[in-house]
């Protein structure tokens, strides 16, 4: 299987062909009911994706899928799935879709079948969150747990807090919410001090989450909570799990109440799926509702492999990206949830995408000439239209935009204002906004004339399920990996978060031998 540059593969250099025809895209003449209602693909859990507003044409189309084939996606996806060392900056396998199920070959490491080590993490953490729901499991007073705290940061905060946010209101609806769930993330001790002083400790179960168990600011925050359960004459071996792997000091600790497993093929951004998330999900939500989650995730997963792009919304979402940022020349992203449940879903978004594709070398480190990733950036719909939307419409850059929707809210708790339901006017908006990116408005006081020509896709379905979110996590994590190997890039390693690491290290030392660091380090008081 060959990895090759973007700019050696001749589909691309096809496409660059058709670049003024994109960039010229007509959308008034070509924006219709009729395309609107051709331009859409399947995806799991009830789900749509919608493509009638971005500029792609046929021409376009058929030589995406030209690119597709030419690069061997679907068969470099096929190798993630059997096992290959897909990672090779850290030469390692990249195994997340095995957590939700089995779609490749049977996955062994030292003898280890991997698909039967996670699954069985699976049913030990699903088995733990019941006992604890049950009160069998109880805090160092006898008092039963009512909230669990989740203390981690990058991919062991981001995904697990958006999850959680996602399926909270969902939950309360259907009467599943078991706990209450909070998160700890920033060494800031602000961070951790607002979310202490918001629970009552001897009900509260800790997560503490960390791969190698040596996380700096992780493990300064769990300092931070022992102090505080200590202080408060509670045992803190009664108030804390661990999320880590088998080779970390804080596996099998009798300093915990118990340890749930990952592994290096698992990485932060990718672990939602995993114990990461799990652990937390199932203490908020139950076991059964955390298995759903995993379900829609794994059927975006299966719909993935499909070599038709136009069948395969996670690989045309991917080969649009690319058409964008490599063809157009847009550099950045824009992802506008119109559901409050998907807050946090743009910054999860950030991390999976900037940290995965924001490389400048390729899979075997040579040098690369064209652009990889973009920047992401978004908030909920209708927060995002009184704040950045003004340079969306009117401003000098093109931004590519990827709107999500639901008809149903979560909770249906809605009122009738104006003659119509909240939700109504929420997605009358998300609406609204579409067309008037692409269409834009003339007039003669150019103030308030709109250019039009903004690309934007939709994703779209009946309500923010389990089964929906799942699939919606799996869509972007498989159109991040497709994109990775379009530009040929190792999407699963995360080099430029450890220059900062080891110099924050010199800077507290105290023997940096940097002046720069030590007078820095004066201005901030170390």
């Amino acid at each position: 299987m060959s990895f090759n540059n973007l700019d050696t593969v001749s589909a691309y250099t096809k496409l660059l062909a058709l670049a003024a025809e994109g960039k010229n895209f007509d959308f008034r003449k070509l924006l219709d009911g009729a395309r609107v209602q051709s331009c859409k693909a399947a995806m799991a859990g009830g789900l749509q994706y919608s493509w009638a507003a971005k500029s792609v044409n046929d021409a376009v189309i058929t030589q995406l899928q030209a690119l597709a084939d030419e690069t061997e996606l679907i068969s470099k996806y096929k190798m993630i799935l059997d096992g290959e060392t897909m990672n090779t900056g850290e030469n390692r396998k990249v195994l997340h879709q095995l957590l939700r199920g089995q779609l490749g070959k049977a996955v062994t490491h030292e003898g280890k079948d991997l698909g039967k080590f996670y699954a069985e993490q699976l049913a030990r953490f699903s088995a733990f969150a019941a006992a604890v729901h049950a009160g069998q499991i109880k805090g160092s007073t006898g008092k039963a747990f009512t909230t669990a705290v989740q203390i981690g940061i990058g991919g062991s905060d981001l995904g697990p807090r958006a999850m959680y946010i996602a399926l909270e209101n969902w939950a309360e609806k259907e009467g599943c919410k078991k706990m209450a769930a909070k998160f700890i993330s920033n060494v800031d001790p602000d961070d951790g001090a607002a979310v202490i002083s918001s629970v009552k400790l001897e009900e509260t179960l800790f997560v503490l989450v960390s791969k190698s168990g040596t996380t700096q600011e992780t493990l300064a925050n769990e300092l931070f909570v022992k102090n505080k359960l200590q202080k408060a004459g509670l045992d803190a071996s009664k108030h804390m799990v661990a999320v880590t792997s088998e080779t970390s000091p804080l596996a099998n600790n009798p300093q915990y109440l118990d340890s749930f497993y990952i592994d290096d093929f698992i990485g932060g951004r990718y672990s939602a799926t995993s114990a990461v998330g799990g652990v937390i999900l199932s203490l908020a939500f139950g076991g059964e509702t955390f298995s759903k989650f995993l379900k829609g995730a794994h059927e975006a997963d299966k719909l993935a492999l499909e070599p038709n792009i136009l069948k395969n919304a996670a690989l045309l979402d991917a080969l649009i990206g690319v058409w964008e940022r490599n063809v157009l020349g847009y550099p950045y992203t824009a992802v506008l949830p119109y559901s409050q449940a998907l807050s946090r879903f743009p910054a999860h978004l950030q991390q999976l995408d900037m940290e995965s594709n924001g490389k400048r070398v390729t899979r075997s480190g040579g040098a690369i000439a064209y652009s990889t990733g973009p920047v992401v950036f978004g908030e909920p719909g209708t927060n995002g239209q009184h704040s950045f939307y003004q340079l969306l419409h009117q401003g000098t850059d093109i931004v590519p935009l990827q709107f999500i929707g639901f008809t149903e809210s979560q909770r249906a708790d809605d009122v009738e204002v104006d003659g119509s339901l909240s939700q109504k006017k929420l997605n009358a908006n998300l609406i609204a906004q579409i067309v008037a990116f692409a269409k834009g408005q003339e007039d003669s006081n150019k103030n308030k004339e709109f250019p039009g020509g903004r690309p934007s896709s939709l994703i779209f379905g009946k309500k923010l399920t389990p089964e929906a979110l799942g699939s919606l996590l799996a869509h972007f994590e498989n159109k991040v990996m497709f994109q990775g190997f379009v530009w040929s890039v190792n999407s699963f390693d995360q080099e430029g978060v450890q220059l900062g690491k080891i110099l924050t290290k010199k800077v507290l030392s105290g023997k940096s031998g940097d002046s720069a660091l030590d007078e820095l380090g004066k201005l901030l008081g170390i």
